[in-house]
């Protein structure tokens, strides 16, 4: 029998068609007669550009490793490269200034500045945790991990570290919600005056230095003060007041919790951190993301020998100083990622039997799905203003921007929706974009809402797209590089440039180690102050923390600096390869760069194709535990795959630290019971797909780890 149903001119897995036509379609309306036909029609009218898009990178790409063969054996000549790329049409002319023209997008992407968490759509787990990340207990970030220097011991309450916990977040109500006289620390009570706070100490009652920052209060049933609300570079602060709990009884003002507005956005991933390679991986997905935007998705828990149910949080609702009612929104805006232009799907087959576009999947559906709260009326609503967030990843140069922009004008005529409705993200992650970033907005200015720079998928394509060049610097020295400070720099002022301030987001990357919480906290605030009005986080705990660098930092005032400055970030910088001046590495610093590589790609490949995990923390060479997914494993695979195309190592030398790093992988699994052993015979399909992504990197197109890592883990499914 046939593994597939037809639908339209398709042929459709039948996970994935009960999925739209038992859940999808009833929650918009939709006759599935008249979808499948629209999506039939759809992607036949799209694959052909998409095809010739990745052709031309493909032409692209063949051009410039041919003019670095030539070149190789003279003197770098910038000028004579920057000229080539203009003639080929890779480095193209700028048009003259512009803004954006986005309409109807919500105040957490245009006004509202946060963290941004990044969790894979397919765990409901996570991403209802994320959902309701948009609220955290300070008070537990810093109790339970290292953001105070040490981490609790043992599991009972610690008097003296809850002190410490309560010390630390009362200074830094000093410093961001000062008072008229006194300090947070020496406050007895509250009451509110005449739409004002006022506060009581040992030298009598005092006020905020700006009652501005009072943004309401909640009293309990008793008529007591219960909650009260502060404002912070538009960011809420919640204090909770209850003396009858163990924190409140032992506060002279009887705050048992300080909560803050956390991740403000989350983007709901169906790329990098999902492993989906066929219709009953993309309807699990696709069916995450449908209940997200109903509002009813739900999980069943069980921690410390309790179940429990974990659905959606409810809006807040509390009363202004001026005695208004208000709603605010307990969940964090939710984004969705699709995946890039390069990967078909075995989901669905076109009439000839070819796999489809799973972008071209992605955008039809997840749109679909989002439709059910477009048409909300009533709170708790993902976005008030009706609008769907797409983040678009991979793009190269503007005119895949612009087919993106045609995607989606195509899916909302095909689903009914006024023309931009769905807004999207720009991922500025590959070198062609960057290097063309303004013509990149301009291709969707009525529709763009998030530009952002990201190390790891840049660093790959940079690395890949310089293949022929030379052996590249060791991984650890890319962050130094003159590059790579243009490119975190370049984003910034190309988006003020282009009128992102006040309308859409400006992002930085990602903090991967998620329990280094000291670190983060004394490093991640230079995103706020480099102008970003978005970071991303690896956790709720961890967009709890960082919330505080957003109440240290305005980045209203940190962008309007950036952008009266107007010393833009200098294209020769953009265009410095990192090419190692000289391979005279010891035998050590290469066996140690290799090991950790290699560590990292097997720790991350092991679990996607044999546990169909795309995102977790995995602990390095060092058992630091690094949030990993495709973008760091594509770095250490392009990194590897370099030094070994320029003779750095052999391929004798790489086979042999994959050997002897699966057994190090292997260890730091012991205590997993579904994990399977690759040592001592390393035959495995998981080692078998690290291996590959070095020894065939070179020829991978743009360096991505898709194509292999697809391949086999569809091969262990299919055995």
């Amino acid at each position: 029998m046939s593994p597939y149903v037809t639908r339209g001119g398709l042929s459709v897995e039948p996970t994935l068609s009960e999925f739209i036509e038992q859940q999808a379609l009833p929650a918009t309306g939709i006759a599935a007669e008249v979808f499948w036909t629209r999506l039939t029609d759809f992607l036949a009218g799209m694959t052909p550009r998409n095809a010739a898009l990745l052709a031309r990178r493909e032409a692209l790409q063949n051009q410039i490793d041919d003019w670095h063969r030539q070149h190789r054996d003279t003197p770098y000549n910038a000028q004579a490269y920057e000229a080539f790329l203009r003639d080929i049409g890779y480095l193209l002319p700028e048009g003259p200034d512009f803004s954006i023209e986005t309409q109807g997008v919500d105040p957490e992407v245009s006004t509202l500045p946060g963290p941004q968490l990044v969790v894979p759509v397919n765990n409901a787990r996570y991403a209802l945790n994320a959902a309701n990340a948009r609220w955290g207990s300070l008070y537990d970030a810093l109790y339970g991990t290292d953001a105070l220097g040490d981490v609790p011991k043992g599991r009972d309450y610690d008097p003296a570290r809850g002190a410490r916990v309560v010390a630390w977040a009362k200074a830094h109500l000093d410093r961001v919600v000062p008072l008229d006289a006194g300090q947070w620390a020496e406050v007895t009570g509250f009451q509110i005056a005449d739409g004002a706070l006022r506060l009581t100490g040992p030298d009598g009652t005092t006020g905020l230095h700006d009652n501005r920052q009072f943004a309401g209060s909640r009293t309990a049933p008793d008529g007591a003060l219960s909650e009260i609300f502060l404002s912070v570079n538009h960011l809420l602060i919640q204090l909770v007041i209850d003396p009858t709990q163990t924190i409140g009884a032992a506060d002279a003002a009887g705050i048992a919790d300080i909560r803050v507005e956390a991740a403000v956005s989350t983007i709901m991933d169906c790329e990098d951190s999902v492993a989906a390679v066929d219709g009953a991986d993309k309807a699990l997905v696709y069916a995450n993301w449908l209940h997200l935007m109903m509002g009813d998705l739900s999980e069943e828990v069980t921690k410390q020998g309790k179940t429990f149910t974990r659905a959606l949080h409810d809006d807040l609702r509390f009363t202004a100083p001026d005695g208004r009612a208000v709603t605010y929104k307990g969940r964090s805006l939710m984004l969705v990622r699709n995946v890039g232009h390069l990967m078909t799907t075995p989901a669905v087959l076109d009439k000839d039997g070819h796999e489809v576009p799973e972008g071209l999947l992605d955008a039809m559906i997840t749109v679909l799905c989002a439709m059910p709260d477009v048409r909300k009326t009533t709170a708790p609503r993902n976005s008030t203003t009706g609008s769907v967030y797409v983040v678009k990843p991979k793009m190269h140069g503007p005119e895949e921007v612009a087919f993106t922009d045609d995607i989606f004008t195509a899916v909302e005529a095909a689903l009914g929706l006024p023309r931009y409705t769905v807004k999207i993200g720009i991922m500025d992650e590959e070198r062609r974009t960057t290097l063309n970033l303004k013509e990149c907005i301009r291709a969707a200015k009525h529709r763009v809402v998030f530009i952002n720079t990201g190390f790891l998928d840049r660093t790959g394509d940079e690395i890949h797209t310089s293949m022929q060049a030379g052996p590249m610097v060791p991984k650890g020295a890319m962050k130094s590089t003159d590059w790579i400070a243009a490119y975190e720099d370049n984003n910034v002022d190309v988006g003020l440039a282009c009128g992102l301030a006040g309308r859409a987001q400006i992002g930085k990357g990602m903090w991967a180690m998620p329990d280094l919480m000291a670190d983060m906290l004394a490093q991640k605030g230079a995103h706020p102050q480099a102008g970003a009005t978005c970071a991303w986080v690896p956790s709720p705990t961890a967009a709890v923390l960082h919330a505080t660098h957003y109440h240290l930092h305005d980045v209203a005032a940190a962008q309007a600096r950036i952008a009266a400055d107007g010393t833009p970030a200098r294209l020769s910088d953009l265009l410095k390869i990192p090419v190692a001046q000289g391979t005279n590495w010891s035998p050590d610093e290469i066996r140690a760069e290799l090991e950790n590589n290699a560590q990292g790609i097997l720790g991350y490949v092991v679990r996607w194709v044999d546990q169909g995990i795309g995102c977790s923390k995995v602990p390095d060479i060092h058992d630091v535990g690094l949030m990993e997914d495709r973008a760091t494993c594509r770095i250490s695979a392009q990194h590897m795959a370099n030094w070994l195309h320029h003779g750095v190592v052999s391929a004798e030398e790489v086979r042999a630290v994959m050997q002897r790093m699966a057994a190090v992988v292997d260890a730091q699994n012991a205590s997993d019971p579904a994990y399977t052993p690759m040592a001592p015979t390393c035959d495995g399909a998981a080692f078998q797909a690290a291996c590959a992504l070095v020894l065939e990197g070179v020829a991978q197109p743009s360096g991505y780890t898709e194509p292999i890592l697809h391949r086999s883990r569809l091969t262990l499914k299919a055995a």
